[in-house]
């Protein structure tokens, strides 16, 4: 089933000509004002648990009437949402269905268009961010969520020394945010997150309008921060033992276990036809790299098998009023990991390698990130000594929360989170242990003539490469001068003339530091030198050199450094060029490095916003 729910000053139509499948007596014209329209397609798939469908489109339609104050309803079917369309019998059932059940509730107005037949009609929606939402629903999917409300969650604080704390006295800071985001504490938030400003302003990252929500255009600033972080990711990977994989962005639903899989996460799926094939976008490399091990001829003496994909793109097809910036996505950039282990005792011993990665990461981006453990109350119960151990490991206290039963695929996970400018959790690395998709995709090595079903392991040491961006620009908000990592910053070096003739020497000395692997460019622009500089601070490069007579006879360099300067108050530091290579190399050592994605000369440079 899908939906498309719009927040309506009014809503008017008119039966045109009827169809071979149209519904008998329609009442041929009406509309509402101050309605919730509630545009609707009936699919093949909804054949398979038309209750389920009927009960679950009922509490999306009264989630959304709720949250818009609104009490006049109108479900118009509108079989274009759809390419996979049911039966005209089945839709007229769901439709009729949906109009009796909330007209049940005695609390709305409802009215339904007919079927079938072709309507010409006039909507005029409110505008506002919710005005404009999208469902798709699953049969099956609503028992899931009913079984998951009927599981009980418990909460509390481990600190590193083992003991446990109530979460109340814990919601000041950074952690505290994530402790009230998580027991379910509101916090009130207004205004745009200051990434979005950001991401733009300084030229990394905008919207594609003509492209679906949630699609974004990189510009060449942003790309090479973004290439710098995959790079990062793959250099972390190889060097802990991962074997990089590719696999395809779309699979069949028609293969059992992807479909069991996909279908735990119904509300977030691009699903299309292709041919007669149901297809779907991934929103993991899961079913990828399952699919890879599923064909495996794996023996015990080679694992754990560590297989890594950056995921470009994997997509979710988010609610449109949510989606916003580079904190949440239809199309994102996942660098995922999946780790096949032996038994749970390895499995253990690599989720705690795995964790280390997540905090490395956060350190590496200059993020402070705080964290959440999870896992069933068996799994607590039995393995509670290391679940303290991995708090006393990370060194900060940490969010505990136990379900009474098992409703994922995952048994343990941790989930580390920045917090944004607004107070709100931004999720990145994770740790997951399955014990599930082992067995669903036939996944297995066989020891005593025994087959054996391993646990695996899913990590993503960064979390989306979107969102480690979002942390990072939200992060600013903290500092006296805003800035990014040096090894990240699209360009680490900026060289301004005085004068027209102390561009000579600039321009060989900004080729001599791109040789050295020092993303340089010049200033070559003819304005002033105080606009240059602060044109430098507003790019924030991490060291800018103003050059002229002094500089050109002595070779001594006056850096403006940005990581020690203060609002107004520039540190400046006489460097020659041996010690200005030798100073950021000492910044970004060990970090990947690719060159210049700009122009060298800012005279040749474009503006893209």
């Amino acid at each position: 089933m899908r939906l498309l729910l719009i927040h309506s000053d009014y809503i008017e139509y008119e039966a045109q000509k009827k169809t071979k499948m149209a519904e008998a007596d329609p009442v041929p014209k009406d509309g509402m004002t101050e309605a919730l329209t509630v545009f609707t397609a009936v699919e093949a798939v909804d054949e398979e648990d038309i209750d389920d469908v009927v009960a679950q489109s009922v509490a999306e339609i009264e989630k959304t009437a709720t949250q818009l104050a609104v009490k006049n309803l109108l479900i118009y079917p509108y079989a274009h949402l759809s390419s996979d369309l049911s039966s005209p019998e089945t839709a007229v059932a769901v439709l009729s269905a949906i109009e009796k059940r909330l007209k049940e509730t005695g609390r709305y107005e409802v009215k339904r268009a007919p079927f079938g037949w072709y309507k010409k009609f006039k909507l005029s929606c409110k505008g506002h961010p919710l005005s404009e939402l999208s469902k798709t629903i699953v049969p099956g999917a609503g028992a899931a969520v009913k079984e998951k409300k009927e599981v009980t969650h418990e909460f509390f604080v481990m600190t590193p020394d083992g003991e446990r704390h109530e979460t109340g006295a814990f919601l000041d800071g950074r952690f505290g945010a994530l402790v009230k985001k998580e027991i379910g504490i509101a916090e009130p938030v207004g205004g745009e997150p200051i990434h979005v400003d950001l991401m733009r302003s300084k030229e990394l990252v905008d919207y594609e309008p003509a492209s679906d929500v949630g699609n974004l255009r990189w510009l060449p600033r942003g790309k090479i921060v973004r290439d710098l972080m995959a790079d990062y990711v793959l250099q972390m990977v190889l060097a802990y033992g991962g074997s990089p994989v590719e696999t395809p962005v779309m699979y069949d639903l028609g293969d059992k276990a992807i479909f069991e899989h996909a279908d735990k996460f119904g509300e977030r799926q691009y699903r299309f036809k292709s041919g007669n094939r149901n297809m779907m976008l991934r929103f993991a490399a899961c079913f990828g790299m399952f699919s890879i091990m599923r064909d495996m001829h794996i023996s015990p003496n080679s694992l754990p098998i560590k297989m890594y994909e950056l995921s470009t793109y994997s997509f979710r097809h988010e609610q449109r009023g949510e989606v916003i910036g580079l904190k949440r996505l239809r199309a994102f950039t996942m660098p995922d990991m999946h780790s096949l282990c032996t038994d749970m005792e390895e499995a253990l011993g690599c989720f705690e390698e795995q964790l280390r990665l997540g905090w490395k990461s956060g350190q590496d981006f200059e993020t402070e990130l705080v964290g959440v453990f999870r896992c069933t109350r068996e799994f607590y119960d039995k393995y509670e000594n290391w679940v303290k151990s991995i708090v006393a490991e990370s060194r900060v206290p940490m969010l505990i929360e136990i379900l009474s039963d098992r409703v994922h695929y995952w048994i343990a996970k941790v989930d580390l989170a920045a917090i944004d400018g607004q107070g709100r959790p931004i999720e990145n690395p994770t740790v997951q242990i399955d014990v599930e998709s082992s067995t669903r995709f036939d996944i297995k090595y066989h020891l005593d003539g025994e087959v054996v079903h391993p646990p695996i392991l899913h990590c993503s040491p960064t979390g989306s490469i979107e969102r480690v961006i979002c942390a990072m620009l939200e992060n600013t908000a903290n500092q006296t001068v805003p800035q990014l990592p040096a090894w990240l910053a699209p360009t680490q070096v900026r060289l301004i003339p005085v004068a027209e003739r102390h561009t000579a020497y600039a321009d060989e000395l900004c080729t001599r530091l791109n040789k050295a692997q020092i993303r340089t460019d010049l200033d070559d622009r003819e304005e002033s030198v105080g606009k240059k500089v602060r044109e430098a601070g507003m790019d924030w490069v991490p060291y800018v050199i103003v050059i002229g007579d002094a500089e050109m006879e002595s070779g001594n360099l006056t850096v403006t450094i940005r990581r020690l300067s203060e609002p107004k108050v520039p540190h400046k530091e006489q460097l020659d060029e041996e010690e200005l290579i030798a100073l950021v190399r000492t910044n970004t050592e060990g970090m990947p490095f690719r060159p210049l994605y700009t122009a060298r000369n800012l005279s040749k440079k474009p503006r893209y916003i």
